[in-house]
């Protein structure tokens, strides 16, 4: 069976820095036209940084849409200065936000963050052997977050208690998780 939808007409919401909206009029397959709002975002990449004692790196900041504090492994979107690489990227959101370098970075996947409504996808990264970097980049001049190193053990109880609520976050320690038989 065919699902595709036949895009008829775009309109332009919103373009902002971070994200552009538009609605789209679609055809469905079954013949109905259809109103689509869309979210356009750069693609993101997201660490899960394993210290060198085996501890998961997190970090709290305020997150605005939810007014919460979260819980996060470091991320960021792929911008200009990545020329579209997903592990340069990578490695500077990794020193940007924890001041660290990592030995190997290991690709799990990339995940669509929220495919009803965004077009968003998160490369995720496995970070290991860390060490501090000589040259520290600046974090983004809006970023205010703290780290916390935690053990799989506890990452994994604070999603399961709703401490951790951050998707990208939860799928990495689950995966983690999968990968250390826990």
């Amino acid at each position: 069976m065919n699902f595709e939808e036949k895009v008829l007409e775009n309109q332009p919401i919103f373009s902002g820095r971070l994200i552009d909206v538009e609605v789209q009029t679609v055809l469905t397959p079954a013949g109905n036209q259809a109103t689509r709002e869309v979210v356009h975002h750069a693609p993101a990449v997201a660490i899960l940084a394993i210290t060198n004692d085996g501890k998961i790196l997190l970090e709290k900041q305020w997150r605005a849409p939810i007014k919460e504090v979260t819980l996060e492994i470091p991320a960021g979107k792929v911008d200009d200065r990545d020329k579209g690489d997903l592990l340069a990227a990578a490695k500077r959101e990794l020193n940007e936000e924890t001041g660290l370098e990592a030995r190997t970075f290991e690709k799990i996947n990339a995940t669509a963050s929220s495919v009803g409504f965004s077009d968003e996808i998160i490369t995720l990264f496995i970070a290991k052997g860390l060490t501090p970097v000589k040259h520290t980049l600046p974090k983004d001049r809006d970023e205010e977050l703290s780290l916390e190193a935690v053990s799989l053990k506890e990452a994994v109880e604070m999603i399961n208690s709703g401490q951790i609520i951050d998707m990208k976050t939860a799928m990495a320690i689950y995966y983690w998780a999968s990968q250390q038989g826990v």
